[in-house]
């Protein structure tokens, strides 16, 4: 989760995860100078096989560097990606043939910062990093293990790691911080999907992106830029646990927005850890349709009255809010009915002296201060970190045979990072309308965890019902909840119903 970690500290107060600079001594004894593989190294394949629904699937994983081109065909960067294509057993020339008709997904994370890891080896790919089945963290050593709940089996994969992220980096004399914005953003990791594709003779495919976290906000707005720039259509998106508009997370003095659309989210948790009342505590169905009902109706409504609201209103809403989130009335009184997230992952279990994860609710920890306003670190953080590094350093280098010398980054530091907004929040919301509107053919399956306290899943449910997309086209747009949080595949049962509507959402 602290991949897409930084995610959110965004708008408010990035959080910078200073990427490692190795210095040349660090090199191994028997080089002088550590060979790194660039844009200009030939990939590295091997072809393994995984069994996914009773079926054996054979493939090629082929790891290495493409460039960032410059206008006169000169690289700015290397970006580093693993791809995944299904083969069979028929002979070549029908292979090619059935390669270009079978869907392919490029598969991105967030932060920004973040390299392509989580869903690489949490959801999507043929290998993942063993966590314990609710998504707990397991003891070290950790391992890795074939992912039978890969969508391997109904769409060729590209995981794609953005300019300072996993092995990527810029070209000699260039400046990282150029890619550092959501411009240049879209403008090197489309001109990787572009110069893949082309390579890869995949344009006649049809083609998905998936991104979670910012990545939602990325794919967005590569969706409009891959139109727009070179062509390039695409049949679907997948939307994972992220955000379009960041007016719907960012609360605070003049912003109420966020403080409904969260609600929901807190009354999950409170379901998941027992505190909601006997009438709520028997289906999670019924809480979360009162909660929605509530937020969007009379607490709303409060909100935008505010201190007018006459005394007798003011209890009902207190009363809700109660019922609702399971906070103490003091609490919630203390902050004028507007709960930010960190308050209630410390008041919650406050009584057992456990934080809640923002990432994940339903996992818990001890921060050891109980008189500290907020928690002192995120317990849905710490679950996967330890076990999805692990897993990749070793997957990389032991099985797709790629080697280089410098660190993985997981989370690389990118901030100050230019959304390109100004006196205003970041909002994806009109680019990705556009491209819908422009392409009445582009699918969008939106995934989200119920348990999510930083990109809840009402919040994009927000955006896509405010944006300016014309009415035919939004049956094109479907929804998918879960039960964990933002990274709702750690969690062995949501994991299988992800592979299921993913394979389904690809499916012609």
């Amino acid at each position: 989760m602290k991949k897409i970690l930084c995610l959110l500290s965004i708008v408010t107060a990035a959080i910078s995860l200073a990427a490692a600079e190795p210095a040349a001594t660090n090199a191994p004894a028997k080089n002088e100078v550590a060979v790194i593989p660039d844009a200009t190294h030939p990939p590295v394949r091997i072809t393994n096989a995984v069994t996914i629904a009773g079926e054996r699937v054979t493939y090629t994983a082929e790891t290495g560097m493409l460039p960032v081109l410059k206008a006169d065909g000169t690289s700015r960067a290397s970006v580093f990606y693993v791809a995944y294509t299904r083969i069979d057993k028929a002979e070549s020339g029908k292979q090619k043939a059935e390669m270009a008709q079978r869907p392919v997904t490029f598969c991105f994370n967030g932060g920004p910062g973040s390299a392509s890891v989580w869903l690489h080896l949490g959801a999507l790919g043929p290998r993942r990093a063993k966590m314990n089945p609710d998504g707990s963290q397991p003891a070290p050593p950790f391992a890795l293990v074939d992912n039978e709940y890969s969508i391997l089996n109904t769409s060729d994969l590209v995981f794609i790691d953005p300019v300072a992220t996993g092995f990527s980096r810029v070209a000699k004399d260039e400046k990282t911080d150029q890619f550092f914005g959501d411009s240049a953003d879209l403008d090197s990791v489309g001109e990787f999907i572009r110069l893949w594709t082309t390579r890869h003779e995949r344009w006649l495919s049809p083609k998905f992106l998936c991104g979670e976290s910012y990545g939602v906000f990325r794919a967005a707005g590569l969706a409009d830029h891959l139109r727009g720039r070179y062509g390039l259509y695409l049949n679907g998106l997948v939307l994972v646990s992220g955000v379009l508009d960041f007016a719907t997370i960012s609360g605070g003095t003049g912003n109420d927005l966020p403080y409904p659309l969260i609600l929901p989210a807190y009354t999950a948790a409170a379901f998941y850890h027992k505190k909601l009342p006997p009438d709520l505590s028997a289906d999670l169905d019924k809480a979360l349709a009162e909660s929605r009902t509530f937020a969007n109706g009379d607490y709303a409504a409060a909100l935008l009255a505010g201190a007018s609201l006459p005394a007798a209103e003011q209890k009902k809403i207190m009363a809700e809010l109660v019922r609702l989130t399971g906070l103490p009335s003091a609490v919630i009184a203390d902050n004028q009915w507007r709960i930010d997230p960190g308050v209630f992952r410390k008041q919650l279990l406050h009584d057992e002296g456990l934080i809640l994860g923002a990432y994940d609710a339903r996992l818990t920890g001890r921060d050891g201060d109980a008189a500290a306003n907020g928690p002192y670190f995120d317990p849905s953080s710490t679950a996967v970190m330890g076990a999805f590094s692990a897993a990749m350093n070793s997957y990389v280098r032991s099985e797709l045979k790629f080697e280089d010398d410098l660190p993985y980054e997981l989370l690389a530091g990118v901030q100050p990072w230019n959304y390109g907004a100004r006196n205003s929040f970041p909002n994806a919301s009109d680019r990705l309308a556009s491209v819908m509107n422009q392409n009445p053919y582009l699918k969008i399956l939106v995934c989200g965890g119920r348990c999510d306290l930083v990109c809840p899943i009402d919040t994009i449910r927000h955006s896509l019902s405010h944006m300016p997309l014309a009415e035919a086209y939004r049956k094109n747009v479907t929804f998918a909840e879960f039960d964990a949080g933002h990274m709702m595949y750690i969690n062995q049962p949501d994991l299988q119903k992800l592979q299921a509507e993913i394979g389904k959402f690809v499916q012609p």
